[in-house]
């Protein structure tokens, strides 16, 4: 009986070690790659933003799967895309965004970064745009239409 019971414990115990290596190896993949994409399922509870903040939000495929999230103080005044670079990993081509966060646009499949300022379609580029505070702005990776 003694033995049945060192040889449980002793597999319980190889079992709990392998478990725990094993996440750590997938957080380490994860943060390897430094992407993280997720579909969009948010509580619909939005905080409240201040006069002097703005909420950043990246998604792709109109808001299908949601890439990341900021909020963001701000000044009157302040560009939009300097906001941007400050709060996430941006790359930029002749003034025209092509990657956020390491999640590309892509020619071929005629997906761009298009950007929308509490829920309208901007009518400048994000380097012209200027924030007030309180906005609510997405970027999302879509086809063009």
């Amino acid at each position: 009986m003694n033995k049945w019971l060192k040889f449980l414990g002793i597999m319980l115990l190889s079992f709990t070690f392998l478990a725990a290596c094993g996440n750590g190896e997938e957080a380490e993949e994860n943060e390897d790659t430094n992407t993280s994409v997720s579909t969009n399922e948010s509580s619909g509870e939005e905080q409240e933003l201040a006069e002097d903040e703005v909420r950043l939000t990246i998604s792709i495929d109109d808001g299908n799967e949601s890439v990341a999230e900021e909020v963001a103080q701000v000044e009157e005044g302040d560009i939009l895309l300097n906001v941007l670079k400050d709060s996430f990993y941006v790359e930029e081509e002749d003034g025209f965004i092509t990657s956020i966060e390491r999640v590309s646009d892509d020619e071929e499949e005629g997906k761009y970064w298009m950007y929308t300022v509490d829920g309208e379609p901007a009518q400048v580029g994000a380097g012209e745009y200027e924030l007030n505070g309180g906005e609510e702005v997405i970027f999302d990776l879509q086809s063009m239409e």
